[in-house]
């Protein structure tokens, strides 16, 4: 991997970072290694992250950052006039160095336009002229699991990487209000949760058919006595709906699809035995939390995007597998090949190390 470099990064002479953040939750929770490493290389500056707002809650009480900014994308900085007065507003902080972790080229017009003095990144989308440290993407870089692929960026520049564990961090008062939550649905503080997210915002083809889902609650609540809890975006709310139609025992099944924001997700899913879901910005918030997952694969790759740590990760090969398709224009084989046996056996499987029985 090379790297051009145009003004030379000095950790002494820094005292003010600015970092491009991601625009997807998944990908965002997979920046926190790579932020980790940035806070250890530079101990002394104030570090800056920019971000749209429905990621900014994966940073909440993060320890590497000392602030967020919201890029107001649907508001005050829509369009070219509003990249232009976000632009004027960074101007302001006296950023030193930009840090992109997103790929566009409209993060480092964005901080050329600001007027930071170092600005480095991947060579992305044609963007390398506006850098002034450049590290260029080679074909084993663009393959490299999420995480991996922003850790190797610091290491081109010599930079300390960090440990590869992604990590969220929810406060106390969160905890207590996940507490709630359960409390008031009914859950006893002795009693297993098991959390599924069976929606997806990137579209429906990434989705474990809804009537499995279903089926498998059943089986987990009949034969383990625990609660089935809803997680996912407001936009799953149908799913969720139809999930709970077809189970046997909704009155088991806790829907908080839309009622969660990520520090409160992050909160609830620490209280679950497992997770079941999709591949989805969710999956990556539990394991970053620490609840085993079992994760369903169908569209997407696994290499690239699968939850880090040790857990259980469920796919039906085929051909045609990974498409990165939203919608699929066939059968949907890669996910409807994936049968409740097995996720209900993976999902005990966990359940009974977990609690040192045999069902």
């Amino acid at each position: 991997m090379r790297v051009i470099e145009r003004k030379v990064v000095d950790p002494a002479g820094v005292r003010r970072i600015l970092i491009r953040g991601v625009n997807w939750v998944g990908d965002a929770v997979m920046t926190t290694p790579a932020i980790a490493g940035i806070r250890k290389t530079f101990p002394h500056a104030k570090i800056t992250l920019l971000v749209k707002p429905w990621v900014a809650g994966v940073f909440a009480d993060n320890p590497d950052i000392d602030e967020v900014l919201l890029y107001d994308a649907a508001g005050r900085h829509r369009g070219a006039a509003g990249l232009i007065r976000l632009a004027r507003e960074l101007r302001g902080y006296g950023f030193d160095l930009a840090v992109l972790l997103q790929n566009a080229f409209e993060a480092a017009l964005l901080a050329f336009l600001a007027g930071i003095p170092r600005r480095v990144g991947y060579n992305a989308q044609g963007r390398g002229p506006l850098l002034t440290t450049v590290v260029v993407r080679d074909g084993p870089t663009r393959e490299l699991h999420h995480v991996d692929y922003y850790l190797v960026l610091l290491r081109a520049l010599g930079w300390v990487e960090g440990e590869r564990k992604p990590r969220v961090y929810p406060r106390a008062d969160v905890d207590s209000r996940a507490a709630a939550f359960l409390d008031e649905a009914g859950v006893k503080g002795e009693e297993d949760v098991m959390a599924f997210n069976a929606g997806s915002t990137y579209g429906s083809a990434k989705r474990w058919p809804t009537e499995r889902y279903a089926a498998l609650a059943d089986r987990l609540i009949e034969s383990l006595g625990v609660w089935v809890l809803l997680a996912g975006a407001a936009s799953d709310g149908e799913v969720a709906w139809a999930l709970r139609s077809s189970a046997r025992r909704p009155d088991r099944i806790i829907d908080l699809t839309g009622r969660t924001d990520i520090p409160l997700l992050a909160a609830v899913l620490k209280r679950c035995a497992v997770f079941v879901t999709n591949d989805t910005g969710a999956m990556h918030v539990g394991a970053a939390i620490g609840v085993p997952v079992v994760a369903l694969f169908g569209p997407t790759d696994p290499k690239t995007t699968s939850p880090v740590g040790t857990h259980v990760i469920l796919r039906h090969p085929v051909p045609c597998s990974p498409c990165l398709l939203r919608e699929c224009p066939i059968d949907h084989r890669c996910m409807t090949g994936i049968s409740v046996d097995k996720v209900f056996s993976s999902v005990v499987g966990i359940y009974s190390i977990k609690h040192k029985v045999i069902h």
